[in-house]
């Protein structure tokens, strides 16, 4: 079993979302627009504890993203 890494993901000032597939694209989970659609799609990530299946989830303050074996917190 893999240890489970927590990031902190800070919006930027004005910011109020950003969407799941932009997320994983920008912390480099997902190489691609195309393979962050996969990995939602395959059901493989979580936001605040249910699985999220939309695409574009708009994540906000204090949404809590877990995808493989990383938890992501959004500030």
């Amino acid at each position: 079993m893999t240890k489970e890494t927590t990031h902190t993901f800070k919006l930027k000032e004005g910011q109020l979302y950003i969407q799941l597939n932009k997320l994983l694209q920008v912390l480099q989970i997902a190489q691609t627009g195309g393979h962050a659609k996969l990995i939602i799609q395959n059901k493989e990530v979580k936001v605040n504890g249910a699985i999220e299946t939309q695409i574009r989830k708009k994540l906000k303050n204090s949404d809590v993203v877990l995808v493989f074996d990383q938890s992501i917190v959004i500030k």
